[in-house]
């Protein structure tokens, strides 16, 4: 299954990906973020980056709601996520295959136009 390691080196195969700084991961393109490290908040403890679980951008609240109903066993969300076109992926449970696909469409859905037309001319996972 897929571990940090892999989100990393699927995401810096994509065009245009800058890593910021972060205890974890945290992956961005044309400076919006697409995939990261989950920061676990529990109530009066200090916050803690999860880095085997991603935070996925996924564009919308109905792709939301598909991935969390339809794959319970993969993807969750939390109330502070509440409303925010974003998902938790449990890097344990997903094929890194899988993984690659829902990089590259966070990937895709965050690029600009005209940096999302590189995505075709590229090698990418």
């Amino acid at each position: 299954m897929a571990d940090a390691g892999d989100v990393r080196r699927l995401a810096l195969a994509l065009p245009h990906v800058v890593e910021i700084d972060s205890d974890g991961f945290d992956f961005r393109v044309g400076n919006k973020g697409f995939v990261w490290s989950y920061p676990e908040r529990q109530p009066g403890r200090p916050r803690v980056i999860r880095s085997d679980i991603a935070v996925l951008y996924v564009g919308d609240e109905a792709e939301k709601q598909a991935l969390l109903l339809g794959e319970p066993e993969l993807f969750f969300t939390t109330a502070g996520y509440d409303g925010l076109p974003l998902v938790m992926l449990r890097l344990a449970h997903v094929s890194v295959e899988r993984l690659a696909e829902l990089v590259t469409d966070a990937w895709h859905m965050r690029a600009p136009a005209e940096l999302a037309r590189d995505l075709d001319s590229s090698d990418h996972p």
